[in-house]
């Protein structure tokens, strides 16, 4: 379709000329020709299917990379700049959708872009969720929630007539599924299905985010991840998942035998990927639904459901490996006992170590051991992850099941995080390679050569891109949220989701102890601005009181006029993937700091070293393998290793009191924290709460890295003062990320455990 016919189509959609439309209209007229557009490409071609069930699909606003991904974004933007409209004034518009959290959900989004671009069948299965996690909002210095709505009267959800009734203890609910076509890049079009319940009733929200937690009619559609600090939280969230396996069981069932299958070949037809704990109980429904409703013996539909389902794990914290009580089970979704109680006998019966079995002897069950056994496959997500769940985590798993453990390193789609968030570096990089590594990310290893590394010009450039993406993100942030941040100071960014172990409280520590120094006169040479953005769980106490601490930092620096000039920290509120488009293509220094053996993978990472960041960071996740590909003069590694982590959790030989008594600095910076300067913006109850939690605990073993950490940063710092040197280690670090791509993730993990193509 050429420019003419572009506009005609977009005119015919408008009911008038585009030069007369608002920004508003003009979205509304480019979502329904690209979801048309995109409609035409759909296809269900492929005899078996990947059903990808996820509890989050963090997909982002979806106009733009819509567009890239139908080939339709240069045009559009060429065609509406002649009418005098910014195709960015148009994105602003676009609500997000509020259907995730942070990494899990992110890379749910990215999963699904790869896997329609490499035009395999495989469609998301989820929640329709209204009001989202939260929506974050600072008052006092502290963070505050309230619902964050996105369906609007236009959207890019699909109403369907695809309904199913969901049998609960009492009560059964009827879902309705909604459609989110998934483009791939010059590739065939899939589907997000998302389930909900029409009975829900956005009106139940009254104080921020409370709502009654035991009206599962009207609330079990409104929040992603409830607050579980209570029972009825806890149970809200078995009913929510209860809720989406259930209606994914039956969609997948439905689809097999419209194909033709017997349900006994129901693996040639079907493959789930188990995304995380959270949709485990599709593995007893499946069974349930397989037995009750079709006839099948029970060790048949156990046989089954085991060759057709695989488990990706996500975690490395005892906390986020799902356990649940019996009692949980009985309230809400009791047909599923029964089968539980079958599959931990079966586990019984063959294995002696009670380490190992679903239903412990405390009636609790545990979901990733289901998964484990009753799946054919289980993947960590980075080298390191995988390793550590073979050698420690899930070492009894590893010995029953050697030939079921896998390692697949995360990726990222480089159509949002390069060509959308960063058009500008993408425009450099084909013209110095051409564009294969749109298609092919390994084509990227092109720049890695002494022509273009060596190459003054070339390196003047990026350093030029760079600095216009500063300038950008410092109007954005105070035309969007009122803040002054300088562009022509370095750029130190730590964006993620808000948990002691990824040690956002030691990035607050070090500048503690960075205002300190130039307090005492130690300038840096260039200025140095720390940005944050992260949002701490509603019931995570802790959290909570670390975006306090870092809130009253950044206010005290701003009232200071001696170190406003050379220090500024910045906390942007409500992070989403629309502001870390913006942060990403900006950031000098990346921050992925987590506890060596704590972070499975991270994919910020990969984001930010595409875009040319550099990793400041542990031997963690996703980091080893970075670090492995750029080198040590590319990458800012410090920190005690995983091994010795580990052992010191082993032998509970840590103390943090004996590191605060023995390290001035430390014992400086905490001080500090509840110091008189803290309390006269915070408060005393979080500040001191927050300091006998370092003081007593420490779990996350902040103080032991904290010298190395200090070192390192400073080391990066005065490296970012050769601007030449720092610009080879930029392109150095895009160079090899190509590796990272969720294209390659997801050939691979086609190859050797989907089998679709």
């Amino acid at each position: 379709m050429n420019r003419t016919e572009l506009t005609a189509k977009l005119e015919q959609a408008l009911k008038k000329k585009i030069s007369a439309c608002t920004t508003e209209e003009i979205y509304t007229g480019l979502l329904s020709i690209t979801q048309e557009m995109a409609k035409e490409r759909h296809t269900d071609t492929g005899k078996k299917k990947l059903y990808y069930i996820s509890a989050e699909f963090l997909i982002g606003k979806l106009l733009s990379n819509n567009l890239i991904n139908l080939g339709l974004y240069d045009d559009v933007k060429a065609i509406l700049a002649d009418n005098g409209i910014a195709l960015s004034a148009v994105e602003e518009v676009e609500p997000e959708p509020s259907l995730g959290n942070g990494g899990l959900g992110r890379l749910a989004a990215c999963f699904l872009d790869s896997i329609a671009t490499l035009n395999l069948n495989g469609d998301g299965v989820g929640l329709n969720y209204h009001f989202g996690l939260f929506k974050q909002l600072f008052r006092d210095n502290k963070q505050e929630e309230i619902p964050n709505p996105w369906i609007g009267d236009t959207s890019w959800l699909t109403k369907t007539d695809v309904t199913y009734k969901v049998p609960y203890k009492g009560f059964t609910l009827t879902s309705r599924m909604y459609d989110i076509e998934v483009t791939g890049y010059h590739g065939r079009t899939n589907r997000l299905h998302l389930f909900d319940v029409e009975t829900v009733d956005e009106t139940l929200v009254e104080d921020g985010i409370s709502f009654d937690k035991t009206d599962i009619e009207k609330n079990l559609t409104l929040f992603l991840y409830p607050d579980d600090s209570d029972d009825d939280g806890r149970l809200l969230r078995i009913y929510q998942q209860y809720f989406m396996v259930s209606n994914a069981a039956r969609l997948i069932l439905d689809e097999a035998l419209a194909k033709g299958s017997t349900l006994y070949d129901l693996p040639d037809y079907a493959v789930i990927q188990i995304n995380d704990t959270h949709p485990t109980m599709v593995i007893p429904e499946l069974i349930r639904l397989l037995t009750t409703e079709h006839g099948m013996e029970m060790d048949d539909a156990i046989d089954v459901v085991s060759r057709t389902c695989a488990y990706t794990n996500h975690t490395i914290l005892a906390e986020a490996l799902e356990k649940w009580p019996m009692a949980f089970f009985k309230k809400a979704v009791p047909q599923l006992i029964p089968i539980m109680e079958v599959l931990d006998d079966k586990v019984r019966r063959k294995y002696d170590d009670p380490s190992t079995y679903i239903i412990d002897k405390n009636d609790t069950v545990h979901m990733a051991h289901m998964d484990i056994h009753y799946g054919f496959s289980v993947n960590g997500v980075a080298a390191l992850h995988t390793d550590i769940l073979k050698e420690t985590e899930l070492s009894n798993f590893y010995k029953l099941y050697p030939e079921k453990f896998n390692n697949k390193t995360n990726g990222i789609t480089f159509r949002r995080w390069l060509l959308h968030c960063n058009p500008e570096l993408a425009a450099f990089i084909t013209g110095l390679i051409g564009d294969e590594y749109k298609k092919d990310a390994m084509a990227l290893e092109n720049l890695n050569s002494d022509k273009i590394i060596k190459n003054m010009k070339t390196l003047h450039s990026l350093l030029a891109i760079k600095e216009a993406k500063k300038r950008e993100l410092a109007a954005y942030l105070k035309e969007t949220q009122g803040l002054e941040i300088n562009p022509d100071s370095i750029f130190d960014i730590q964006i993620k989701r808000l948990h002691e172990y990824k040690r956002q409280q030691m990035n607050a520590l070090y500048l503690i102890h960075k205002y300190l120094e130039i307090k005492k006169g130690k300038k840096p040479i260039t200025p140095i601005t720390a940005i944050f953005g992260a949002k701490a769980a509603p019931a995570y106490v802790i959290a909570k009181d670390i975006i306090h601490m870092i809130l009253c930092l950044q206010q005290i620096i701003e009232e200071d006029e001696d170190v406003r000039p050379w220090l500024k920290v910045v906390m942007v509120s409500n992070y989403n993937v629309t502001l870390a488009e913006k942060l990403i293509p900006a950031c000098d220094i990346s921050e992925q700091i987590s506890l060596a053996s704590k972070e499975a993978s991270g994919t910020g990472n990969m984001k930010f070293m595409l875009n040319g960041a550099i990793t400041l960071g542990t031997d963690d996740g996703a980091n080893v393998e970075i670090h492995e590909l750029v080198g040590d003069d590319n990458i800012y590694i410090f920190g005690d290793s995983s091994e010795t982590v580990i052992k010191r959790y082993a032998d509970k030989s840590y103390v943090s009191k004996k590191y605060y008594d023995s390290n001035p600095a430390i014992k400086e910076a905490v001080d500090f924290i509840t110091g008189p300067e803290m309390l006269a913006v915070g408060s005393k109850e979080n500040l001191e709460r927050l300091s006998k939690e370092l003081l007593t605990k420490d779990w996350f073993m902040t103080f032991p890295d904290f010298d190395a950490y200090c070192k390192a940063k400073e080391q990066a710092y005065e490296d970012y003062e050769n601007r030449t040197g720092w610009a080879r280690k930029m392109l150095i670090n895009i160079s090899k990320a190509g590796f990272f791509s969720s294209d390659r993730t997801i050939a691979e993990y086609d190859r050797d455990i989907w089998k679709l193509s």
